[in-house]
């Protein structure tokens, strides 16, 4: 076995994907049963680490109980989050909170329900309500279900600025049926490149053995060993740790999330602020004592690759502290007249945007004559870079893959035909289940390109993307889906889509923001959901979960999720006045919306004023398209060094698309986000991990998901228990959720003049 896997090691450090802290000896920890006949040949040695490789066959997967709490878990993480979505502090819920709870439920069920068969009128169909102890795949199947409740529906954002934003009209039967067409499309690409990202076992898809080292803690039965502790009982100790303290920066001192010495120093001084602030500036000197902070925008540090924290962090630095200052501070882009952080867009003296100027109300669309009498679009400096490094991130993805991946992709093609590819956990799978017929996936892709091409001609056409914006769209998802699918399985990281969608429509059919975000939507989205499917397949590949239950499971749970999530929305959007309107609102209404105000600046810069006017010739910003020939280029250095210095194996761990979208999440995410969730993934993903590998491997996962589940429960329990009803604690400056620099987001060129800034 270990020469085998020295020399597989050797031929795919250049290939598939770069391993990161791979070791010549694979580690055992007794995952192999002595009697097996099967030998743990997975190639990542985190896999080997952390997934068994015994399977039963036997054990009952889509019963009464898995369709009862599966349904009833997704309803309600999609009512909650979506519910939360638009407050002002905006609360996610994970499947790892459901991951959790229903196992006592499921045990009790085992133990209570009648186990008598009930056969089901007109058909031969019977079940049983009980067919046995509740068992380790019909809790994964539960997992999947509560997994498509607490991932996000993008359309709503497309609902909510049309109707609390652009406060226009849409048709009910329109929004539900976009809400769950974006859902539906990513079935199809996901089963096109299936074979390559889940059947592959170099595509491991890192944040699936967090749910994996979870269901074993709660599944396994484990001796405790001498002085120490379980699996499950560490789980519960970190669980009843994290939900004890978070009371603390949840409620009683929320000013933790954000720590910024800097400014409480130079009280005055908005440069030392604009440098010190962790949620305005640079964040030079930040941090924060709350895990939600550190895992809240980029997910959890504990489950992403070290050498994936160390490409983000190396971009993130870059951008922050080199390019940001220069470009700020040598007035770059008029950027003194601006906040040096900002999602919004400004006009030319440095107020924020009058969208109604430049928007003829009666038709929707842009008003060239109010545009060349008010002002052209101007960005804060950050937000005009984030977007130039958005091209290059894009360019790079497809070229990184090319590069590097391309040749075993191609060897992959040609074994995929061959049945010739695969470790252990494929071996298993194909020999005891059936896989899911291809022309499943086609035929549902077929069904919901029609449905949503009679969305967007259909009703008047409130959307304003004709049919072959649907169809473009469905090719920029299919061109991206592969590469991306690659990134995201091999590092924790998904480069976004979206701006590259935005930009295609913008050109191509300019002046409409609802036909930008609807194309960006269909574009970007149902590539998203084509990377949700194939991680869920990926956690069924893992824990031996039979195919088609796992596509009946996720298909059924795309519906409710959606559906919930439409509802809760449109209830909300025509029940609430003024939501989305904080200017509107009754003094301390939580209904502010943060999270579609991005969305909003988006489609007035791509939708109503467009890329022309933006980043092309009439625009402030074209020689921001400079980025997407860096991008292009930017693995090829990296390339070639790893050809001609194939002993340095740390250069293959240069991955260019990470870099350039390092600080990719900024924003919403803020500096402080990514100092902490750096500092701890560069701990525990290199420190620990070198010195300390066994206590890593046993417990590193499972700390993840017990700090990630005891925030979700004590944020739930303050909400419902207090929050709802407006008691909140003593007040005291701790209690504001700022960071208390007030200074940070002025500007300082000379005359500008704003609302509690110093005038220069």
């Amino acid at each position: 076995m270990e020469g085998d896997f020295s020399s597989m090691e050797n031929q795919e450090t250049n290939g598939v994907v770069p391993l990161s802290h791979q070791t010549e000896k694979p580690i055992s920890l007794s995952l192999e049963p002595e009697n097996s006949d099967e030998i743990n040949d997975s190639p990542i040695e985190q896999v080997r680490l952390t997934v068994p490789i015994t399977d039963d066959p036997s054990l009952p997967c889509l019963t009464f109980r898995t369709w009862l709490l599966g349904i009833v878990s997704c309803a309600l993480l999609a009512f909650l989050n979506q519910f939360f979505g638009y407050r002002q502090n905006a609360l996610y819920i994970s499947s790892v909170s459901a991951q959790i709870v229903v196992l006592p439920i499921g045990m009790l069920m085992a133990a209570k329900l009648p186990n008598k068969m009930i056969r089901i009128p007109a058909t031969k169909w019977s079940f049983s309500m009980n067919p046995g102890p509740f068992n380790l795949k019909e809790h994964v199947l539960i997992t999947i279900f509560a997994n498509s409740g607490s991932n996000s529906v993008y359309a709503v954002n497309v609902i909510t600025i049309v109707k609390a934003f652009y406060h226009r009209g849409i048709h009910l039967m329109a929004a539900l049926l976009l809400t769950q067409t974006t859902q539906m499309l990513g079935y199809g690409w996901a089963g096109l490149f299936r074979k390559f990202l889940v059947d592959s076992p170099y595509m491991w898809w890192p944040n699936n053995l967090v749910q994996v080292s979870l269901f074993r803690a709660l599944h396994d039965v484990e001796k405790r060993p001498k002085g120490g502790l379980t699996r499950l009982q560490f789980f519960l100790m970190v669980l009843a740790s994290s939900f004890a303290y978070y009371i603390v920066p949840n409620y009683l001192f929320p000013s933790i999330t954000a720590l910024s010495f800097v400014c409480w120093i130079w009280k005055n001084s908005v440069t030392a602020q604009q440098i010190g602030s962790g949620l305005f500036g640079l964040g030079v000197g930040s941090f924060a004592l709350d895990w939600s902070t550190v895992a809240g925008f980029l997910g959890s540090p504990l489950a992403t690759p070290g050498f994936a924290i160390a490409n983000i962090m190396v971009g993130f630095c870059l951008v922050l502290y080199v390019l940001i200052p220069i470009a700020y501070w040598t007035n770059s882009y008029e950027a003194k007249k601006f906040p040096i952080f900002s999602p919004h867009v400004f006009d030319s003296n440095g107020q924020e945007y009058n969208v109604s100027a430049i928007l003829n109300e009666t038709t929707f669309q842009f008003n060239e004559q109010g545009y060349d009498d008010y002002s052209k679009i101007n960005l804060s400096i950050f937000f005009s870079y984030g977007y130039g490094l958005s091209f290059a991130t894009l360019a790079a993805t497809l070229s990184h893959v090319a590069l590097f991946h391309g040749r075993s992709i191609w060897q992959q093609t040609k074994a995929t035909f061959q049945d010739k590819f695969g470790d252990v956990h494929t071996r298993l799978m194909k020999k005891n289940y059936e896989p899911v017929p291809q022309w499943w996936f086609y035929t549902l892709l077929m069904v919901v390109l029609a449905l949503a091409m009679l969305t967007c001609e259909g009703f008047g056409g409130q959307l304003q993307l004709p049919y072959w914006g649907v169809l473009l769209a469905m090719g920029l998802a299919l061109l991206f889906t592969l590469p991306i699918g690659v990134i995201t399985a091999t590092t924790n990281q998904q480069p976004g889509l979206g701006v590259v969608a935005e930009l295609i429509i913008g050109y191509m059919y300019p002046g409409k923001p609802f036909a930008n975000i609807s194309f960006k939507t269909y574009g970007y989205i149902s590539m998203t959901q084509a990377i949700m499917f194939l991680n869920d397949f990926k956690l069924g590949h893992y824990m031996k979960i039979p195919p088609k239950s796992m596509f009946v499971v996720q298909l059924v749970g795309t519906l409710v999720a959606s559906s919930v999530y439409f509802s809760t929305a449109w209830w909300l959007l025509t029940s609430v006045e003024n939501i989305c309107q904080p200017s509107k609102l009754p003094e301390g209404s939580p209904w502010t919306c943060p999270g579609d105000d991005v969305f909003y600046s988006a489609s007035i810069i791509w939708g109503v004023a467009g890329p022309l006017r933006m980043f092309g010739r009439l625009g402030l910003y074209s020689k921001m398209n400079y980025f997407f020939l860096i991008g292009l280029l930017a693995p090829l250095p990296v390339w070639i060094l790893s050809r001609k210095f194939p002993e340095h194996k740390f250069i293959s761990l240069i991955h260019m698309p990470i870099i350039l979208g390092g600080a990719g999440a900024m924003p919403p995410a803020r500096a402080v986000n990514y100092i902490c969730w750096g500092c701890v993934g560069l701990f525990f993903n290199f420190y620990v991990y070198r010195r300390y590998r066994g206590w890593w491997a046993r417990h590193n996962y499972i700390l993840s998901a017990g700090l990630d589940a005891g925030v979700a429960f004590m944020a739930i329990l303050c909400y419902f228990t207090l929050q709802v009803r407006d008691i909140n604690g003593m007040r005291w400056w701790g209690l504001e959720l700022d960071d208390h620099c007030p200074l940070a987001s002025c500007p300082t060129a000379p005359g500008i003049e704003v609302e509690g800034c110093p005038v220069f």
